[in-house]
């Protein structure tokens, strides 16, 4: 469960039009550990993967549509995920960013939530002196990278594992993300 939920209009003049969008904050004031910010991560993960199956009945006489994800009852998209960091100075900062990012590294598991959702985080010090609609979040997978809460980014390339090149074959290359094969 976050910490809260942000609705936000993208576009528009501020009244009518623009997009309805929404966003999971969730706000660490260093009251916990790296690795247990980072265990959040892989709780959104769970949500937006999670299908119910119907209970009380085999799953060969279920009718009607197929399951769907249980967020999608709520949200046409899964909300975006924004970690706002405070309550520790800038080193304590970075060994959170540093978690979050071994998180997207590390865990299996995140792969369809880190690729159909923005995860940003940033520290509130920045959000408050620069103002909410600056560039100072940044993305969980590309932490160098700053962004606005609302901007899009570029995901890294996927990681590839080395191998011995066969004699008469290249070293592989990277591809990037949603590229076939990854």
């Amino acid at each position: 469960m976050p910490d809260a939920l942000l609705y936000y209009r993208r576009g528009g003049d501020g009244g009518e039009g623009g997009s309805m969008l929404r966003a999971f904050v969730e706000v660490d004031r260093a009251t916990m550990g790296p690795e247990r910010l980072a265990a959040k991560l892989t709780a959104h993960a769970r949500l937006h993967d999670y299908v119910p199956m119907p209970v009380g009945r085999p799953r060969r006489l279920v009718t009607g549509p197929p399951p769907m994800e249980s967020w999608k009852r709520r949200y046409a998209l899964f909300p975006r995920l924004l970690f706002v960091l405070d309550g520790t100075g800038p080193a304590g900062i970075e060994a959170r960013m540093r978690a979050l990012h071994a998180t997207t590294t590390e865990v299996a598991g995140l792969h369809g939530l880190l690729h159909a959702v923005p995860v940003l985080a940033a520290p509130l010090v920045d959000i408050l002196r620069d103002g909410p609609s600056a560039p100072v979040r940044r993305p969980i997978q590309d932490p160098e990278q700053r962004v606005s809460w609302m901007g899009s980014y570029r995901l890294p390339a996927a990681p590839v594992q080395p191998t011995a090149p066969e004699p008469d074959r290249p070293w592989p290359t990277v591809a990037p993300w949603g590229t076939p094969g990854n």
